[in-house]
């Protein structure tokens, strides 16, 4: 009975984040932390680069590729999950696959 209302919601929820709470305060003395004033702590955090020119990347390359990822895994799930019993289901697996092929093609077409 007992065991059954400290594992409730509303009491392992407070005793678990008093828990973390503690852990978190006792184990802050570990860090390493700089005495002072750091001045990079005011500057917006900018991937290390110092000038004012940005740079800007180019998705041209990356986006039929992750396109070409995102066709061939939703294929795969759905032509691996389709039942065995029926051979109905066995053409909705097959148009789905040429579904797939001809928006490829459009994908890679030179």
């Amino acid at each position: 009975m007992i065991a059954n209302l400290v594992l409730s919601p509303p009491i392992a929820f407070p005793v678990l984040l008093l828990a973390c709470g503690l852990l978190y305060m006792g184990l802050g003395g570990l860090t390493l932390k700089k005495k002072g004033f750091v001045e990079g702590l005011t500057k917006p955090y900018a991937c290390g680069e110092e000038q004012i020119d940005v740079v800007q990347t180019d998705y041209g390359q990356f986006l039929p590729f992750a396109f070409f990822f995102t066709i061939l895994h939703v294929v795969a799930l759905m032509v691996t999950s389709v039942p065995i019993d029926t051979l109905g289901s066995y053409l909705i697996a097959v148009l789905y696959l040429l579904g797939a092929l001809a928006g490829l093609s459009i994908l890679y077409r030179s």
